[in-house]
């Protein structure tokens, strides 16, 4: 069963409609109820979803914008458009998806990553997914890979038991009550027990809409002893007016589970990507994040583990970049909650021609997590005039059985190193471009070789100017 639409037309006071040939629906800009009752409706939804939507945007209208971060005066949430649903159906097979959307995917690689045999495959376009595939194998051993507006439908009882509840509940920040009020597509992931998923599954989200929000859901759920890498993909492409991604990751990662989330965030510099990723690990689980964010002009991601369970571990690997324009305010937390736990946060950022990077790093260790090891690295670039690099750590030690680490380091790339490498026959661009893969090799050392290269290929193309 999968959710179906209304066909009932809604009053075009209240909605624009673009056109037929690319959008069937798009919502007018602004946010109130009727928005949201209008969403809940079109994707046929439990009232308790509808509830939660509209309780979380009671929150939101009362809430401030966050007084830190990064300046965020700019971006009129009154101009967004919350709701765009393109004119295609979900699909199971890459032939049957519209050919304007499949050539916008395909020069994503979207139908390559198929080919290669990717685990199961999303694609969203807007607010609905309109590609969704999954090995026949993986389904048989119960593995459940979906839109999460279709796991609403087919699987209720388990979405709501996990859904904005304890790990990114609906009151926590400002937009994390936006995305419970418009949230919209993502991807719904469910590993039984001892179940281990030996390819990757994958996902790519698509903003094509001018002044359009992003708001997919993200809910993974690891059962005891299972093992699972989830990659994601996101871009926008550029229109001159701002548009916002306020999208939100939940993973549960179970007893002696373990699961790897994998992003690379490329949106248009006209974007805000204020983006929420968050994960609850038990006894012996682990969770590895590995993030690249470039692309937007404003970003806010500090992907954050909950260490709750003897044993529990926590891996975080970042890379962001920022050039002319752009502000990057990445991080990365780990809270201990119990004994035994450990993480590791590794960050590096490269700020080009005025760039701005801001590194937020939190370690927090409770009373009873004693025999704690955590550690928080933050390594800064620097190339051309006027670039910026802040790092703001913070850690929060409430015993003393534990060994915690922090270092920060700074640097531009040197004359010297960059006289050398032209002395072997590069040119200046190629040099610096060789100092920069090297200086995100830890990064590019933890993504398939297909999102490694399309991470390198990303970076050497903002890099384009930044030199000579």
């Amino acid at each position: 069963m999968k959710p179906t639409a209304n066909p009932k037309i809604p009053s075009r006071s209240l909605y624009d409609h673009a056109d037929k040939e690319s959008t069937r629906f798009k919502a007018k800009p602004g946010l109130n109820a009727n928005v949201v009752r209008e969403i809940s409706r079109q994707k046929n939804e439990p009232d308790w979803i509808l509830q939660k939507r509209l309780q979380a945007l009671e929150l939101y209208l009362k809430t401030p914008l966050p007084a830190w971060g990064p300046d965020l005066s700019k971006l009129n949430l009154d101009e967004i458009v919350y709701f765009v649903r393109p004119e295609a159906n979900e699909a199971t097979d890459w032939k049957d998806v519209p050919e304007a959307i499949k050539k916008t995917f395909d020069k994503l690689g979207i139908p390559e990553a198929e080919k290669k045999m990717l685990a199961g495959v999303g694609a969203q376009y807007d607010s609905d997914v309109v590609y969704h595939n999954l090995k026949a194998r993986f389904e048989k051993q119960g593995v459940i890979f979906e839109n999460m507006d279709v796991a609403v439908q087919k699987y209720p009882e388990l979405v709501k038991k996990y859904f904005m509840t304890q790990c990114v509940p609906i009151n926590d920040h400002k937009f994390v009550m936006l995305h419970g009020a418009v949230w919209s597509g993502g991807t719904f992931i469910y590993v039984p027990k001892n179940v281990t998923i030996d390819l990757p599954l994958q996902a790519y989200f698509r903003m094509n809409a001018p002044s359009g929000g992003q708001f997919e859901h993200t809910l993974i759920i690891a059962d005891e002893g299972s093992n699972v890498h989830y990659i994601e993909g996101c871009s926008a492409p550029r229109y001159n007016v701002n548009s916002l991604h306020a999208g939100c990751v939940e993973i549960f990662v179970h007893q002696g589970a373990r699961v790897r989330y994998s992003s690379i965030e490329n949106w248009s510099h006209d974007t805000y990507n204020l983006n929420t990723k968050r994960a609850l690990v038990d006894e012996d689980g682990v969770i590895e994040w590995v993030n690249g964010n470039m692309g937007s002009g404003v970003t806010m991601l500090y992907p954050s583990s909950i260490l709750r369970g003897r044993g529990a571990r926590s891996d975080s690997l970042g890379v962001a970049f920022a050039g002319p324009g752009q502000n990057q305010d990445t991080g990365a937390k780990a809270i201990h909650a119990a004994p035994n736990t450990s993480a590791t946060i590794v960050s590096k950022s490269i700020s080009v021609q005025g760039g701005i990077n801001t590194f937020r790093g939190l370690i927090h260790i409770t009373p009873g997590a004693i025999n704690t090891n955590s550690s928080m690295v933050c390594d800064a670039l620097l190339i051309g005039k006027n670039s910026i690099a802040n790092t703001i750590p913070e850690l929060k030690i409430k015993n003393d059985q534990v060994n915690v680490a922090h270092e920060a380091r700074v640097g531009k790339i040197g004359e010297e190193e960059i006289f050398f490498l032209q002395s072997r026959g590069l040119s200046e661009q190629e040099a610096t471009r060789l100092v920069v893969s090297g200086f995100i090799e830890p990064i590019i050392k933890a993504l398939p070789l297909e999102y490694a290269l399309e991470l390198n290929k990303l970076i050497e193309m903002e890099m384009e100017g930044a030199v000579g």
